[in-house]
């Protein structure tokens, strides 16, 4: 309630500060911040008090904050902190730390830290000092830079990476410290992405990396860099190209890029989940224990068959995944390899649309005709839960011809977008949506809503049609990776 008093009162006054040329403090606070709700209940005071300033608050969890708070401390020379951070006239004030412009900084605390924001903001309502906006200068393109506490090579860095700012004022440059975890994860996920190692310090500016003595220039060769006037000028050359071509926000691309991944999994999980060859074998052993008089087992072996399946394609995804990192993964293979994996997809989708108007012609991408036999009797020899489980491996297996497409371009695509972490937990969820319609048929036969024999016509029925999304999922996958290795994004 008191933030939304704040919040009348400021919109109260806000017509007749401005009319009178009130002058602009821009208030960067964090939910649930006690120093935060002080610093504004103190400026709300200076305002009932008649003090002509106007007081823009951002969260800085918001993407206005992401973009505007490193610009304004690179303007003030001011280093990152705690919240509340204000910034008024020529003064920015980070928790109880005053830079002033041109000036010396103070470090002050309660009663006088209170006093000297009061002096500071009453100082630049006087003076009708400009928003700290102005001092900021419209940035085209942002870089990042990953410093590390007690590192003389970061200092060296930091200070050239400040030559490059003064001399690119389309320049806007993102500090994050490899000692905290939001600098620590953004050096795993962007070294990821643009496909380098090294530790900090780090800077992404572009399609260019300088991070461990190297710079790593798009898809150019990899050369030294230690700091002569040769390899700084060639970075300079590459960061005025990337505020010309008002380059993307290397943290910008890595959102997209994880956010298109995380939607592909998921995407492809749904419609990969619907798998005729999955669905055959598994009605069939349903069907079995119905025969058998064993329908008290049938959701429990939908279970376990699905449990079995799924450690199956898990462990194969994951050994698929591993290796794909260490070999096509690599920064040297990985445009050449993408793009012969999305052709492929490609290729192979547009045969399996075939199949809505011309099923069986030919042949089609599913369980090879000699292996049916095998799995039958595999499916018959089943009567107790262990052996159910048993049977979605080894059936898994024969299956994996059937299902590998979809699977095969999502491995790629999370070998070279993704940690090791991530990648394992997206191979989780891509497989656990993928059981999702065995349990469901589970139920359904349990619960007597549908029979085998209805589900099998079904299925029958379906079978050109299920074939023709499988081709679209493919095809949009590989469409989809070629586009973001064009872009920069995979």
């Amino acid at each position: 309630m008191r933030r939304v008093g704040l919040l009348v009162v400021g919109v109260v006054l806000l017509f007749a500060l401005a009319v009178s040329g009130a002058t602009e403090a821009i208030l960067f606070y964090e939910e649930g911040c006690p120093h935060c709700a002080e610093m504004e209940e103190l400026l709300a005071e200076m305002q009932g008090e008649g003090v002509a300033v106007t007081v823009t608050m951002y969260s800085v969890a918001s993407n206005e904050a992401q973009s505007l708070l490193p610009r304004l401390l690179t303007a003030y020379g001011a280093e990152m902190g705690s919240v509340p951070l204000l910034f008024v006239g020529d003064v920015a004030v980070v928790r109880g730390t005053f830079y002033r412009i041109g000036g010396p900084t103070m470090e002050l605390t309660g009663r006088a830290a209170d006093l000297q924001v009061r002096n500071v903001v009453e100082q630049a309502a006087s003076e009708g000092a400009p928003s700290p906006r102005s001092r900021v200068a419209a940035a085209a393109t942002e870089a990042v830079l990953i410093l590390a506490s007690d590192c003389a090579e970061c200092a060296r860095m930091d200070e050239w990476v400040r030559e490059l700012e003064a001399a690119h004022a389309g320049l806007a440059v993102r500090r994050l410290s490899a000692d905290e975890e939001e600098g620590k994860s953004a050096l795993e996920r962007l070294a990821k992405l643009y496909r380098v190692r090294g530790q900090a310090p780090a800077l992404f500016v572009g399609d260019t990396v300088v991070v461990s003595g190297s710079v790593y220039p798009g898809r150019e060769r990899v050369r030294a860099f230690a700091y002569s006037e040769e390899d700084k000028a060639f970075v300079a050359a590459r960061v005025e190209q990337a505020v010309a071509q008002k380059a993307t926000s290397p943290l910008d691309r890595l959102n997209v890029r994880e956010k298109a991944t995380l939607w592909a999994v998921i995407g492809s999980a749904i419609l990969d989940s619907f798998n005729p060859c999955d669905f055959a074998v598994m009605l069939l052993l349903l069907g079995r224990l119905l025969v058998i008089g064993r329908r008290q087992k049938i959701i429990w072996a939908g279970l376990s068959w699905a449990a079995g399946v799924f450690l199956v394609y898990f462990l194969i995804g994951y050994v698929f995944y591993t290796l794909l990192g260490v070999t096509v993964g690599t920064r040297s293979l990985r445009v050449p390899y993408i793009l012969a994996v999305s052709s492929i997809a490609i290729l192979m989708g547009l045969w399996q649309m075939k199949d809505l108007l011309w099923y069986g012609r030919w042949f089609s991408i599913e369980v090879p005709e000699s292996w049916k036999p095998a799995l039958k009797r595999v499916t018959n020899s089943v009567v107790s839960l262990p052996g159910v489980f048993l049977a979605g491996m080894v059936d898994a297996l024969f299956l994996a011809p059937c299902t590998s497409g979809p699977y095969l371009a999502i491995l790629s695509l999370l070998s070279t977008t993704t940690t090791r972490v991530e990648g394992v937990l997206l191979l989780l969820l891509y497989n656990a949506i993928f059981i999702l319609p065995m349990i469901v048929i589970a139920l359904t036969v349990h619960f007597g809503v549908t029979t085998t024999a209805r589900a099998e016509r079904w299925r029958n029925a379906k079978l050109g049609k299920l074939h023709f999304i499988s081709g679209v999922v493919m095809v949009a996958l590989g469409v989809g990776m070629i586009i973001g290795v064009q872009l920069g994004y995979i």
